[in-house]
């Protein structure tokens, strides 16, 4: 049968297993190093199965034990590959004692099990009809995507066709091995609630162990229907799949199939049995919903920025620092309402001071792009805690509830993983000061209204020189006691006025600053685990340095008094002296978060449910 271009069919990949192991070349085949014991003269004396050894052999001839030690230790270079078969060795060592029976006849009735596993191949063709004994077939991590079972061996018990590129099993259900008790079909790229139409007695009624897992497989219910038709089914594995991660997906299976044993490669206990009885009744009218818990504790070793600013003068700047996490999310577009926390808030997007603009762009400079790590993945959202100021331990205590209905969008991203990024918001404030009065504009004038100003001013002058002369006089004669506290008086009040005024600032869009980034690895949450818990560490941002000036801040906030200063001065400079120690280490930058996804673990778990 002639195959297109680039096709690479199964007995293709056959021969050239066959060509590596070497059945036809040294210690395996006819060549010098047996020439004697197969010479027509010594078989036409031999009857039996293996030719023997004659009395008189040259020295460069091999006998039968040598050339089988060479292919059996482990030390030797021709010995067998670590992942061969026992049939495959059985078969070199039968090619040294006899390899005249070696043929394509003897081939295609030897071997039962077949394993061709990352060989490329693309197409199971016909040529496979011809191993007459075939029970096992393997041909996993090679790139098929449709299999014709007109091809298939009916002697088939186990096929596995893990890791190809199939979309479907309606291609195997038109003439099913008959004899198939194990069908392997994980991480292949089946999708929806449709193909539990294909996992029936109709087509398996001899199916012992089935294995499904990581597709993108949906609706529990509708596979757990089929299923329940396969009489002999004993192992199932349907991990992997977005069905999966339904809180009830455990329950609900081992309460609807009794008669299976080992179920996600976790035997099903007795005792799990009896606490998941009545699942599927109590669960008759649940939604396919995942719900994941994300949790946020703590961050240390953050580094205080406000150490390294100058001190503000009257107008400013004034800076504020906060602190905060972000992680991206899926977002499920049926759902968009989240149960969350009080403490959460939208992430502010990071903006460009007007002032840095205006600088950098006198100087020809272009503005920076904002970090990327502040924004979300394709098809995730930027979820965030609230903004706290900084502390030696930054507690969050922030709790997210994401309940999920469209499931496949929701492995995929638990397949990529989700960024946990600690950020900095820098907020520069500056103080309006009140402008001062401005003069009335001059207008041009007569000459004679200009030497009426002039005279006024002159009057004015002269009656405030008269005035501070009568003051000093009053002064030296006491009698300026009264006014002087008078004027005190006033002055507490303007003073008290000032105070009382609110002050203006003007505030430049906040500059956002990441400090650590991190990808956290949810792939645990499809392979069974219920919990995902890290402490991101984004290593030390902290310097000796600083944390001495952070040390010595805080002692100074905390005493006040100069007693208690004194009392304590011997204790403070033993504590400065460990920050100059060579082997000081701060703390390191980190985060603890949690990941958990929701299961239930026995009936009593489960809420009540009424019909929608």
């Amino acid at each position: 049968m002639e195959t297109e271009p680039g096709t690479v069919t199964v007995s293709k990949a056959f021969q050239e297993h066959l060509r590596r192991l070497c059945l036809h070349e040294f210690p395996c085949g006819l060549g010098s190093w047996n020439k004697i014991r197969f010479s027509p003269q010594n078989l036409k004396s031999w009857k039996g199965e293996i030719p023997k050894m004659p009395e008189n052999v040259p020295p460069e001839e091999e006998s039968v034990e040598c050339l089988l030690r060479l292919v059996r230790s482990t030390k030797s270079p021709w010995a067998q590959h670590k992942d061969s078969t026992m049939e495959e060795q059985y078969l070199r060592e039968l090619a040294i004692q006899n390899p005249l029976i070696i043929g394509d006849a003897f081939l295609f009735s030897y071997f039962t099990s077949l394993r061709l596993v990352n060989k490329g191949v693309t197409l199971i063709d016909e040529d496979l009809l011809k191993f007459l004994k075939l029970e096992e077939l393997i041909l996993s991590a090679n790139r098929i995507r449709v299999v014709d079972p007109m091809n298939l061996p009916l002697t088939l018990k186990v096929l596995e066709l893990y890791g190809n590129e199939m979309t479907s099993l309606e291609c195997l259900c038109s003439h099913p091995p008959p004899a198939l008790q194990h069908l392997g079909m994980g991480h292949n790229k089946l999708i929806g609630f449709l193909e539990s139409q294909y996992i029936t007695t109709n087509y398996w009624p001899n199916l012992v162990s089935l294995d499904l897992g990581y597709n993108d497989l949906t609706g529990l219910r509708y596979m757990i229907s089929s299923l329940c038709t396969l009489p002999q089914l004993r192992l199932l594995v349907l991990q992997g799949n977005p069905l999966a991660l339904l809180p009830y997906y455990r329950g609900y299976t081992i309460d609807c199939l009794p008669q299976l044993y080992v179920l996600d490669d976790i035997s099903v206990s007795l005792e799990e049995r009896h606490l998941f009885q009545g699942f599927s009744c109590k669960l008759g009218f649940a939604e396919e919903e995942a719900h994941l818990i994300v949790t946020v504790k703590s961050v240390t070793g953050v580094l205080d920025s406000s150490l390294l600013d100058p001190e503000p003068t009257i107008e400013g700047p004034y800076i504020v620092y906060s602190y905060y996490v972000t992680y991206n999310f899926v977002e499920d577009e049926k759902d968009t309402g989240k149960e969350c926390a009080s403490n959460t808030e939208e992430v502010i997007k990071p903006t460009q001071s007007p002032l840095l603009s205006t600088m950098l762009s006198k100087e020809g400079i272009s503005e920076p792009e904002a970090d990327p790590r502040l924004n979300p993945t394709p098809g995730s959202v930027l979820f965030s805690t609230i903004q706290k100021p900084w502390a030696n331990i930054i507690e969050y205590d922030y709790k997210m509830k994401h309940n999920l209905k469209d499931l496949v969008p929701l492995k995929a991203f638990l397949l990529l993983g989700t960024n946990v990024t600690i950020v900095e918001e820098k907020i520069v404030s500056w103080l309006i000061l009140p402008t001062p009065e401005e003069s009335p504009p001059t207008n041009k004038k007569g000459k004679g209204e200009k030497d009426k100003n002039k005279e006024k001013e002159r009057v004015k002058k002269g009656k405030e020189r008269v005035k501070k002369e009568k003051e000093d006089k009053d002064k030296k004669k006491g009698k300026g006691k009264e006014k002087e506290k008078g004027k005190e008086k006033e002055e507490e009040k303007k003073k008290l006025k000032r105070r009382d005024t609110p002050k203006e600032f003007r505030q430049d869009p906040p500059i956002l600053r990441v400090l650590g980034s991190q990808l956290l690895n949810l792939e645990p949450l499809l392979s069974g685990e219920t919990m995902v818990a890290s402490l991101c560490n984004f290593g030390t941002v902290r310097t000796a340095e600083t944390d001495k000036m952070t040390y010595l801040r805080d002692q100074k906030a905390k005493n006040k008094k100069a007693a208690k200063r004194k009392a304590k001065d011997k204790d403070k400079k033993k504590e400065i002296m460990l920050f100059e120690e060579p082997d000081y280490q701060p703390d390191p930058l980190t985060v603890r978060v949690e990941i958990q996804l929701c299961q239930y673990k026995s009936l009593a778990e489960v809420p009540t449910l009424s019909p929608s």
